[in-house]
C-alpha cells in the first residue's frame, strides 16, 4: 500500500453498503473475545483451579497485546494489501477462539493471546482502510465505532444467558463466539477482496518508520488523547461493579448498568465521528466529552448510590463518543492511508499499555485508602491532561509527511483529492 494511495474509484449504492456491512462485520468481533470472559469466569475458575489473579490474565492479556501488536499492522498492510490483512486478522481470530475449545489451561491463554493480536491488527487496519476507500469517512467510522460497542455488549449480556440456554458449558460459551468471525471472514473476502491491486512486490521501503512521526506534536497529542480515554473506560469497565456494590447497589444491577453504559456509548459513538467529519476542528466535541465525563465521575465520587443510572449514562456517553472520536482524529490528522496506519500503530500501542495500566493501580489504590474517593478523584484529575491533548489534536491540520523535523501541513491545505480529505 503506498502512501499516496488515493481512494478506491466510485462505487454503486449497493457496493457501497455490501462494503460498509462487511466492515461493521469485522468490527462486531473486535471485542466479544475479550469482554465473554468476564461473565464465565465463575465456572472457570471452578473448573480449572484458576486462582483470582490468573483468572484476571484472560482479560488482561488481550489488551496488552492490543498495545504490544499495534505498530505491525502498517508492516503486514504494506507486505499483503490491507484487504489480505484485515482477513489475517479474522483468522487468527478465529484460530484463537478455537483455542479455548480444547481441555489444557496453557492453551485458554495461548487462545487469549492468539485473539488479542488478531484484534490489534484489526484496530488499526480498519480505520485506514475507512480513510482510502470512502470520500467523506466520518459515518462510517461512526458506524465502526457503535459496532465496537455493540459487539462488547452482546458478549457480556448474553454469553451466559445463550449458554444456559443450550445447555453448554463455559468453554462451548467461549466457542461460540467463533461462528460471529468465520461469518464475518465469510462476508469480507468476496466483499474487499484481496487487495492484489494493492500489494507491494517488495518490503517495505527504508524510512524513518512510524514511531518518527512522535517527533510531530500533532501526533504526541492524538496518541495521549487515546491513551487516557482509554484509562478512563477500562478503569471504569474493571472497577464499576465493585464500585456500585461498595455503595450498596446489588451486584446484579452493577453488571446490568455495565451494560448500559456500552448501549448509551454505541450510540455516542455512531454520532460523534460523522458529526468530527463535518467540522474543521473538534474542540467543540473534546469540551463535550470531558464534561460528560465530570458528569459521570463527579456524580459516582459524590452520590453512587442515588442517580446512579444518570452517572452510569453519562460515562457511557464519554467513553462512546470519546473513544469513536479518537479513532476518527487517527483519520482526519492523517494525509493519506499509511499514515493513519503508522499513527494507528503507534497511538494504540501506547494508548493501550497506558490502559492496561489503569485498573490495576486504581485497584490497589482502593485497598491502600480503603474506598473508592481518591480512585474516582485520581480519574476526575486525569480529564485535565486527557482534555487538554485533545484540544490540541483537534486542531485543523494533518500531521507532516516530510522527513522528521518537517513543518505540520494545515489541514486546509491537503490535497484535496485525498482520500478523507474535508
Amino acid at each position: 500500500m503506498d502512501d499516496g494511495e488515493t481512494a478506491a474509484a466510485p462505487r454503486s449504492r449497493a457496493a457501497a453498503f455490501l462494503l460498509t456491512a462487511a466492515i461493521v462485520a469485522v468490527a462486531l468481533n473486535q471485542r466479544p473475545a475479550v469482554v465473554s470472559v468476564a461473565p464465565v469466569l465463575g465456572d472457570l475458575r471452578a473448573d480449572t483451579g484458576l486462582s483470582a489473579a490468573l483468572a484476571g490474565l484472560l482479560t488482561a492479556v488481550p489488551v496488552l497485546c492490543f498495545g504490544a501488536f499495534a505498530p505491525v499492522a502498517p508492516r503486514l498492510a504494506r507486505r499483503i494489501g490491507l484487504e489480505t490483512a484485515v482477513a489475517v486478522s479474522l483468522l487468527l481470530l478465529a484460530a484463537g477462539i478455537a483455542l479455548r475449545l480444547l481441555s489444557p489451561v496453557a492453551l485458554l491463554y495461548a487462545g487469549s493471546f492468539l485473539a488479542g493480536s488478531a484484534i490489534a491488527l484489526a484496530n488499526v487496519l480498519l480505520p485506514a482502510y475507512v480513510k482510502r476507500e470512502f470520500a467523506r469517512p466520518g459515518a462510517v467510522m461512526g458506524l465502526y465505532s457503535a459496532s465496537l460497542n455493540l459487539g462488547a455488549a452482546a458478549a457480556a449480556a448474553v454469553t451466559v444467558p445463550l449458554a444456559d440456554a443450550l445447555g453448554i458449558g463455559w468453554r462451548t460459551a467461549l466457542g461460540m463466539w467463533l461462528a460471529l468471525a468465520l461469518a464475518a471472514l465469510a462476508l469480507w473476502l468476496p466483499v474487499a477482496g484481496t487487495g492484489a491491486h494493492h500489494r507491494r512486490s517488495g518490503p517495505p521501503p527504508d524510512g524513518p518508520g512510524s514511531w518518527a512521526l512522535l517527533r510531530q506534536p500533532l501526533a504526541v497529542q492524538v496518541t495521549a488523547y487515546i491513551g487516557l480515554q482509554s484509562v478512563q473506560f477500562y478503569s471504569f469497565a474493571a472497577w464499576l461493579p465493585t464500585l456500585l456494590a461498595d455503595a450498596g447497589v446489588p451486584v446484579h444491577e452493577g453488571g446490568l448498568l455495565l451494560g448500559l453504559a456500552n448501549v448509551v456509548g454505541a450510540g455516542a459513538a455512531l454520532l460523534a465521528p460523522a458529526q468530527a467529519g463535518r467540522m474543521r476542528t473538534q474542540r467543540p466535541l473534546i469540551l463535550a466529552v470531558a464534561a460528560a465525563y465530570t458528569v459521570g465521575l463527579t456524580g459516582l465520587l459524590v452520590a453512587p448510590d442515588r442517580g446512579t443510572l444518570v452517572w452510569v449514562a453519562a460515562f457511557g456517553l464519554a467513553q462512546g463518543g470519546g473513544f469513536a472520536l479518537a479513532l476518527t482524529l487517527i483519520v482526519l490528522r492523517s494525509a493519506t492511508p499509511m499514515t493513519a496506519a503508522r499513527l494507528g500503530g503507534v497511538a494504540q500501542c501506547l494508548g493501550y499499555l497506558l490502559a492496561a495500566a489503569g485498573p490495576p493501580l486504581l485497584g490497589a489504590l482502593r485497598d491502600v485508602t480503603g474506598g473508592w474517593t481518591w480512585p474516582v478523584v485520581v480519574l476526575l484529575v486525569a480529564l485535565v491532561p486527557m482534555t487538554w491533548a485533545g484540544w490540541g489534536a483537534a486542531r485543523d491540520a494533518v500531521l507532516s509527511e516530510a522527513p522528521p523535523g518537517g513543518a505540520r501541513t494545515p489541514a486546509g491545505s491537503a490535497d484535496r483529492g485525498a482520500p478523507g480529505s474535508r
